[in-house]
């Protein structure tokens, strides 16, 4: 294969596809028209890849042909996999025993909601392939969630049969190499007219691959700016899991998370029930993670490093975040696309101390103002976490010294209660140090057990994270 393959442009994917008569399948699209088929189309030769296209816009003929989902949801992960397996099983049944025992079938699948006609409706969509990689074998899927960031339904739809083509593709050509899979998913495409902010290899071909650490390179191939997982360890789509939801979240580097970084959760969420229409079933709570440093750049830490610290957050029930937002303002913003309801932020006096230097602001044309323009326009609060400072005493967030010159729009935003302080339960906790543990991690088992939630320390000892060296 050529080093230009990648960078192949839409038609002559189709058409090399097309061409090559041992890959065969359907080609079925539900909610923007068939673009994808469209383009192995306009390519030509396609009676060579294509078995079958079609659309089953009405609900009931797509219930008839792929089951009702228990969902009851059209535009799912359910109903995109029940797709692809209804089509791959049927290409099988009908052209198996006929086509050369060199073919390799497939079936793309893709079910969208695109913009509607004077609406302002959530534009996205879940596709897939259901492919098999060697002549024969079982097949293995590769599904996507795309979000449509253009604004009309047109440019939408061809948005995602550049996608399609691409999917197909890579699912071919480079299905050795998940990355250049995700890398190319995007060729064609201009920057911010889609984002993909989930993606799954499922089958016998991936069953090595960690879908975590795929996911996590989705942020550093600029595919999307965050990625979330459940605590089962899933990843969850964000409009799914935020949807009218309140929103809790602390940032923190959690290089192991500890019993101090427990409790300035649970004391933001206390905190944060208190708030009207804040409920324990309509609330999610969040731990967040970036991949940056504090001048906004990849701080390069291997995924296999955050997979370690998100198995541990999960462990003890938690939902996380792993993104490459800096400032607490693009965190915020990433909330509000997907709820209007309350959102908190915990931090600790380090963070405020942070949030008002207005060296964090450079490169805001409207610096630290324009900042907390963003960051507290509409049911946004900051729960502050008290520290000990070098004396013993207790400082809370009352006692943030900030330059003079700002010191009225601190009083305003105490006043208004954009920042409130929270409690902590045990004076002990600011005693712990992640930096310390990470030390003691290599000598085995220790005091450094003391300093962690016990589900945390399980999970080091069962993986040797973070160097670990357990007894032999």
């Amino acid at each position: 294969m050529d080093n230009q393959t990648s960078s192949r442009n839409t038609s002559a994917k189709a058409l090399r596809l097309n061409l090559d008569e041992k890959k065969y399948g359907t080609i079925v699209e539900i909610g923007a028209g068939q673009e994808v088929a469209r383009q192995f189309f306009l390519a030509g030769a396609a009676a060579g890849t294509i078995a079958k296209t079609m659309s089953a816009y009405d609900m009931k003929f797509s219930d008839a042909i792929y089951g009702v989902q228990e969902d009851r949801r059209y535009v799912s992960k359910n109903r995109v996999t029940a797709m692809m397996e209804q089509e791959f099983d049927l290409v099988l049944d009908r052209v198996g025993d006929t086509r050369s025992r060199s073919s390799r079938y497939f079936a793309y699948a893709a079910t969208v909601a695109a913009k509607s006609f004077n609406r302002a409706n959530e534009c996205h969509a879940w596709c897939g392939i259901r492919v098999q990689m060697y002549p024969g074998a079982e097949p293995s899927d590769i599904t996507v969630h795309v979000r449509m960031l253009d604004d009309n339904a047109e440019a939408q739809q061809q948005a995602l049969g550049v996608i399609g083509v691409n999917l197909i593709y890579a699912a071919y050509y480079y299905f050795e190499n998940p990355k250049k899979i995700i890398d190319s998913l995007t060729d064609n495409i201009k920057a911010n007219r889609i984002e993909i902010d989930s993606i799954e290899f499922k089958g016998p071909y991936f069953e090595d691959v960690d879908n975590r650490a795929k996911n996590i390179h989705l942020i550093r191939s600029w595919k999307t700016r965050a990625i979330m997982f459940k605590p089962d360890g899933t990843v969850a789509v964000p409009a799914e899991m935020l949807y009218k939801k309140n929103v809790l979240t602390i940032r923190g580097s959690f290089r192991p998370v500890t019993k101090l970084n427990v409790d300035m959760i649970e004391q933001g969420q206390l905190a944060f029930r208190k708030l009207p229409g804040v409920e324990q079933e309509n609330t999610v709570a969040i731990a967040e993670i970036t991949l940056n440093d504090s001048r906004g750049n990849d701080a390069k830490v291997p995924s296999k490093d955050i997979i370690a610290r998100v198995q541990l957050l999960n462990s003890l029930g938690y939902n996380v975040m792993v993104s490459d937002y800096t400032r607490y303002f693009s965190l915020r913003a990433y909330f509000r696309q997907y709820t209007k309801l309350q959102i908190g932020i915990v931090v600790g006096m380090i963070n405020i101390k942070q949030i008002f230097d207005e060296e964090s602001y450079r490169g805001v044309e409207g610096g630290i103002l324009e900042g907390f323009g963003k960051l507290f326009p509409d049911n946004t609060r900051l729960f502050v976490y008290p520290e000990l400072d070098d004396s013993g005493e207790l400082n809370d967030f009352t006692s943030v010294k900030v330059p003079d010159h700002l010191r009225f729009l601190y009083r305003h935003l105490l006043e208004n209660d954009f920042i409130q302080g929270i409690d902590c339960s045990d004076h002990d906790l600011f005693k712990i140090f992640s930096r310390d543990v990470l030390k003691q991690l290599p000598k085995g088992r220790g005091e450094w057990e003391t300093a962690l939630p016990e589900g945390a320390v399980e999970e080091i000892m069962k993986n040797n994270f973070f160097g670990f060296k357990g007894s032999r």
